[in-house]
């Protein structure tokens, strides 16, 4: 028998194909090897590594439609070696695609590391299979760097073309910038009442790249700058005194050390290490945000906002000191 939710399911296959989201227990034989992105197979010796472990292993991740494995081959196998009749399953609803980009996802996060040509290879299949994941994107999910995945994209010929980009935020960007640019000035004309982010949602570019077409229409400039011109240059030295915030990037190990600050007993049941939680996430999971943010700061506060920034990243990195210190007391070398 197997149970969702707390609730008693039959055994049956089409049962949890109709099921709801939730951990089902499933007969092991009714689970099939997946579309597993290491190109050397299973890891025996990790097999019976986790065999030998007496504490439950997490859930499996299963494709509902094919009961394939997505992500827990070795967990599978080494269940089968302990004699278990049944094996905890978590289901996926996707196509194949996506399935394999949520494995190789999976792997990346946690588990048995994927090698570099399992990465490789991956990335480049996801290449092919989405298109128009950006760079960034890819390498988040396939745990390489992003001019690596470029490079792939760059030299290979079976990857199909694409006019755009959707990064890891799930923001389309094309990139064609000047055909972006151009359609933000016509959705200007055509409805000026519409609001910077919506125009920059329906043409599919930055808040910042909107923000930059709508001031250079009030100046009557053109939406698309020309080489060499003087509103060019003022661009390129206002970027020398401010961040490229569009070049802020959500390292992965940020959010994964956010998270198991968040579960730490020790910080959450104290008023004073909630509080550093919450500095912490809107730091954390605000720097996505940033580009959007940048956009909507009138152009007569970017100044003061500038120095209070900057004032502030010196709070944090006194902090950062005074726990250096404090390490160095508790745990002296």
């Amino acid at each position: 028998m197997g149970r969702v939710g707390g609730g008693i399911l039959s055994a049956g296959v089409n049962d949890w194909q109709n099921s709801g989201p939730g951990i089902a227990s499933v007969p092991i034989m009714q689970v099939l090897p997946g579309d597993s992105p290491r190109l050397e197979g299973e890891d025996k010796v990790h097999v019976l590594r986790l065999a030998a472990l007496e504490s439950p292993l997490p859930p499996i991740l299963v494709d509902r439609q094919s009961m394939r494995v997505i992500d827990g081959i070795h967990r599978l196998m080494a269940a089968s070696i302990k004699g278990l009749e049944v094996i905890e399953v978590e289901f996926f609803d996707g196509n194949s695609e996506d399935a394999f980009l949520k494995a190789v996802e999976a792997n990346v996060e946690h588990g048995l590391p994927l090698t570099q040509a399992d990465r490789t290879a991956a990335a480049l299949r996801i290449l092919k299979s989405h298109p128009s994941m950006s760079d960034r994107a890819i390498a988040k999910s396939t745990g390489l760097g992003a001019r690596a995945v470029a490079e792939l994209r760059r030299t290979s010929d079976s990857v199909p073309k694409s006019n755009f980009r959707i990064g890891r935020d799930g923001k389309v960007r094309p990139l064609n910038g000047a055909q972006g640019r151009l359609r933000v000035a016509e959705l200007i004309r055509e409805t000026p009442e519409a609001s910077l982010r919506q125009v920059a949602r329906t043409a599919g570019v930055s808040p910042a790249t909107a923000l930059d077409v709508r001031r250079r229409l009030e100046r009557g400039d053109e939406p698309v700058p020309s080489q060499g011109s003087p509103s060019r240059c003022d661009a390129n030295a206002s970027r020398k005194t401010l961040p490229d915030v569009s070049a802020v990037v959500l390292e992965p190990q940020s959010t994964a050390t956010l998270e198991k600050l968040m579960r730490d007993p020790s910080l959450r049941q104290s008023e004073l290490g909630r509080r550093l939680l919450r500095m912490f996430r809107e730091n954390v999971l605000g720097a996505k945000d940033m580009t959007d943010i940048v956009a909507s700061v009138p152009s007569h506060c970017i100044e003061l906002i500038v120095q209070l920034s900057r004032h502030n990243s010196q709070i944090w990195e006194d902090f950062a000191q005074e726990l250096n210190r404090r390490a160095r007391v508790v745990n002296p070398e």
